[in-house]
């Protein structure tokens, strides 16, 4: 499943959603990088 994060005021990244984390935020995954981001 695709899902789009925020990372920082204005870097939105889709990639794979990986997993959720207890804070609210998500981590995607594009190639071999994972990313950790609020959701859109």
């Amino acid at each position: 499943m695709l899902r789009t994060i925020t990372i920082g005021s204005c870097v939105s990244v889709q990639g794979i959603f990986v997993k959720a984390l207890a804070n609210g935020r998500v981590v995607v995954r594009v190639g071999k990088s994972n990313f950790v981001g609020v959701p859109v």
